[in-house]
């Protein structure tokens, strides 16, 4: 490059201060031996430990623009400069660590990311560990090793990011003797549901989907509804369907304070159905905070935060039920907490056991005890192994595109539609 013109500490400040001027210097180098001895040249010239800090700080902005060196890198060559009196390539022998997953590893970690919307880190090496372990996939062996740690050192690879580039507000009801207030106690047992309602926007005055999302305290069974709007025609079917679809027996059903859940019909149903009901209490924000961290997590992750128009309802609910609550209580890991006593006699929680909802069903004591009639482990052995993780992950994934491609359509669904999940869900 040629800079021979500029010789003063005027004109550096000329060049960084007037755009058009800086465009008329050719920045090139050959090699990094070429730069580093064109950075010690200026250094000398302009004698840079003799110039006052004001002069010190345009030499050292004009060295960065012209090298492309970052601040901290530009300072350690300086003082290379000022203790050796010259700048060179530090050629020493540093320890260097073998390679050990290769780029075909990564892919792999890319694949599993992918087909589960980049899960935790822990969650992530369980699956990677599932599909050697319990599918017999050979080429997750070595990937199956990998720690946490070094997991998210992989996800800061260029190939891995080159490869890797989702509200109506409740309305509060006071005096109302519906369910009880109070946090409820499972004591180990499943079958108490936290259950709560995610509204997918608003446009143009006219209200999106709404999400109804049911988790079980112990085992994180998650079951998610999809219903066109928050109303007893829609909702109380709905909710005889997904209380159905679980595979134990449900005994409590707790919920905020929104009227949607807080109402007679809600509660002749739960009273039929010989389900206990409760709701949060007052300033204690964690009552129902496991549904609510589900919300972001699951329907938020997986659906976004965009308006969707309330005539694909049968659509979406159509897809939690056909692939998606499987995904998620099979083949979804989720960190199940361990209590501690620390130091000062206060209870913590450590997230340190990574399991499907199943899993962990399966490993309470007398598992058997709390499943519905009718339905065995060998039942429902047959819907978890019946593909592996991440191939049951890719067809939820494939299912989604699919979904959303017929959002992007410029015309809604016919509202005729809307009747078939009304019919097939009816109230008997």
């Amino acid at each position: 490059m040629d800079d021979s013109r500029i010789n003063s500490i005027n004109q550096i400040e000329k060049i960084i201060k007037v755009e058009e001027a800086s465009k008329e210097i050719n920045f090139s180098f050959k090699s990094r031996k070429e730069k580093y001895c064109w950075l010690e040249q200026k250094l000398t010239q302009f004698q840079y430990f003799r110039l006052r800090k004001k002069d010190k700080s345009f030499v050292r902005e004009y060295l960065a623009m012209i090298t492309k060196l970052s601040v901290s890198q530009l300072t350690i060559l300086i003082g290379r400069k000022k203790k050796y009196g010259r700048i060179f390539i530090d050629n020493a022998n540093c320890n260097k660590f073998s390679r050990i997953y290769t780029p075909e590893d990564i892919a792999l970690l890319i694949d599993t990311d992918k087909a589960r919307n980049c899960l935790s880190g822990p969650a992530t090496k369980n699956i990677l560990f599932q599909e050697y372990k319990i599918f017999s996939r050979r080429e997750y062996e070595k990937i199956s090793q990998i720690s946490v740690s070094h997991l998210y050192n992989l996800r800061k690879t260029r190939q891995y990011q080159s490869h890797t580039v989702f509200w109506q507000k409740t309305k509060p009801i006071s005096h109302n003797q519906i369910g009880e207030r109070r946090k409820p106690d499972p004591q180990g047992r499943p079958g108490f549901i936290r259950v709560d309602t995610v509204h997918q926007g608003d446009l143009d005055k006219e209200k999106g989907v709404y999400h109804i999302n049911l988790v079980d305290e112990v085992t994180q069974w998650e079951i998610i509804a999809c219903v066109p709007q928050i109303s007893e025609y829609y909702l109380l079917p709905i909710l005889k369907e997904v209380l159905r679809a679980y595979p134990f027996l449900i005994i409590n059903f707790h919920s905020d304070n929104g009227s949607e859940y807080i109402n007679k019909v809600v509660a002749e149903l739960l009273n039929e159905l010989l389900i206990g009901q409760t709701k949060s209490r007052p300033r204690h924000s964690n009552d129902n905070g496991l549904v609510e961290t589900k919300n972001g997590s699951i329907v938020r992750k997986w659906m976004g935060r965009n308006f969707i128009h309330k005539n694909y309802a049968t659509l979406i609910n159509n897809f939690y039920q056909d692939c998606f609550n499987i995904y998620l209580n099979y083949h979804r890991p989720c960190g199940f907490a361990t209590d501690y006593i620390d130091s000062k006699g206060k209870i913590k929680k450590k997230y340190d056991v990574y399991m499907r909802p199943y899993e962990k069903l399966r490993s309470l004591p007398s598992a058997e005890t709390f499943l519905k009639p009718g339905i065995t482990f060998e039942l429902l052995d047959k819907i978890a192994y019946e593909k592996s993780d991440n191939e049951f992950a890719a067809l939820v994934q494939k299912a989604k595109v699919e979904l959303f491609n017929k959002f992007n359509k410029k015309n809604h669904l016919p509202i005729q539609l809307l009747t078939s999940p009304v019919s097939c869900l009816s109230v008997d």
